[in-house]
């Protein structure tokens, strides 16, 4: 008699003998089938993350081509350096010190123009200072004698060792010649502990500044002539972008807050992606740093001159920043747990709106200003109007305690003051924020006068027009 069954490893046969035993018979295909199974799993498993980082990476190059293009000139520098090894001629006149064009171009070449050229700059200077001091008292040391030639190196090595090290720790060179102190540490030893062996010290360390000259020259080329990457114009754009982004978001704090949805749909909104680009300001003072010291390396170029205050942006930033921390605790305050009641924001609803909307205008206005380098016309009337809704915020908040709400089933009672205290911390905050984009604005126009941003056709005509009719009065009067 011959069975079969179902088991949980795959399927049994079960013989029955003459003796009245059976035997059960396993097929061998379970472990096979598990084994089987792993494997997909693993290459399925692989196969998401393949897809996965590729879609990462396409997505880092179509949201800035530029780091593709700056990949491509990478590639291309080290392509026109590597012709010194394949190219006879050009191999025999830089000897076999060619490599240091390369090692020159992989440690130089940044994404920007102006990170590009302090690099290089303090390379190259890094390099001609160490090797001439190296050179020069390596023929002091020579002409002393093989007796106090060590001790000269050893000396002079511990002596600017130590005094260049020490040099990072000055806040002024830290931050623009930092790279330059290590390279003119690395080149001094090095030309001075080689010096000691080799014979033609001169021919081989002109042989390597002419390299790197070549290297920093390739990287300079490439760098400025294909697809700039200007990093003053990314710190302008970055200044812009943030000042467009905390007015986007304090236009839709309060706009969310004085929504007229009852409190069950209230407690279901969740903060949007727009209420909170104000965070985006918060965290870009690093990146602003950065761009701002990388732009004073950079020639003049589009709208920008050779001496553009690159760091007054800074001061806007702080500025901004001084803005987006209240907004920061105005979001706070919008989404506590403790809320006013409907009727309260409704009384203060016009008003809050009317600061808000006239704040962000001006911080958009200034924005404006600063994208076009123009001086906008009508950045005064937008601030007046401005400190008219807060005056009118004022006047609303001493009217608020005597306000008088009609209740369907209390009848007509008066609001009291601890009703309303939930929402003066956002009124105070309102009024903070008109004040603190004033300094915004001051920031921005004492930019427009150290980088002589262009009078607006507006206002020139408006110019024009009074200085036609103070011609007019003065013929008046003389007639």
């Amino acid at each position: 008699m011959v069975g079969v069954s179902e088991a949980n490893n795959g399927v049994e046969w079960r013989v029955t003998v003459s003796e009245g035993s059976s035997v059960k018979i396993e097929h061998g295909t379970g472990f096979l089938s598990r084994a089987w199974l792993g494997l997909a799993g693993f290459l399925l498993a692989m196969k998401m993350k393949l897809l996965g980082f590729a879609s990462k990476v396409w997505n880092i190059g179509a949201d800035d081509p530029r780091k593709v293009i700056h990949g491509v000139k990478v590639g291309l520098a080290l392509s026109l350096v590597s012709l010194f090894y394949y190219t006879r001629p050009l191999y025999d006149g830089v000897g076999g010190t060619a490599i240091w064009a390369v090692m020159t171009v992989v440690v130089v070449f940044e994404f920007s123009v102006g990170g590009c050229l302090c690099k290089g700059f303090n390379r190259a200077t890094a390099t001609l200072t160490g090797g001439t001091l190296a050179l020069g008292f390596h023929y002091l040391a020579d002409t002393s004698g093989k007796t106090f030639e060590p001790i000269i190196i050893g000396v002079s090595m511990f002596l600017l060792g130590s005094a260049a090290t020490f040099s990072r720790f000055i806040p002024l060179i830290k931050d623009r010649f930092d790279y330059g102190i290590t390279i003119f540490i690395l080149t001094f030893s090095f030309v001075s502990v080689s010096g000691y062996r080799v014979e033609h010290l001169v021919t081989m360390a002109q042989q390597r500044l002419s390299t790197i000259a070549i290297g920093v020259s390739i990287c300079f080329c490439i760098c400025i002539f294909i697809c700039p990457v200007w990093a003053g114009g990314d710190l302008h754009f970055l200044i812009v972008r943030n000042m467009e982004k905390l007015a986007t978001s304090l236009e839709g704090l309060v706009a969310n807050y004085f929504d007229d949805d009852d409190e069950e749909n209230e407690n279901e909104k969740s903060p949007s992606k727009t209420c909170q680009q104000y965070k985006c300001v918060l965290n870009s003072k690093g990146a602003e740093d950065s761009l701002a010291k990388l732009a004073i390396w950079e020639p003049a170029h589009g709208l920008f001159s050779f001496k553009h205050p690159w760091q007054q942006y800074l001061k806007i930033g702080v500025a901004l920043r001084r803005c987006a921390y209240c907004v920061e605790t105005l979001n706070g305050c919008i989404n506590s747990d403790i809320q006013a009641p409907q009727y309260v924001k409704k009384h203060l609803n016009e008003v809050c709106t009317k600061v808000s909307l006239e704040a962000a205008k001006v911080l958009k206005e200034t924005a404006n200003s600063i994208k076009s380098m123009t001086k906008s016309p009508c950045i005064d009337s937008m601030i007046e109007e401005m400190n008219i809704s807060v005056e009118e915020l004022h006047t609303a908040l001493r009217t608020l305690p005597n306000k008088k709400v009609t209740s369907s089933s209390q009848g007509i009672e008066t609001m009291s003051f601890i009703e309303a205290l939930p929402i003066i911390p956002v009124t105070s905050l309102l009024i903070e924020i008109s004040t603190r984009v004033e300094g915004v604005v001051d920031s921005v126009e004492e930019l427009a006068e150290l980088a002589s941003f262009k009078t607006s056709e507006i206002e020139k005509h408006e110019q024009s027009n009074e200085e036609q009719g103070k011609v007019v009065t003065i013929e008046v009067q003389q007639v």
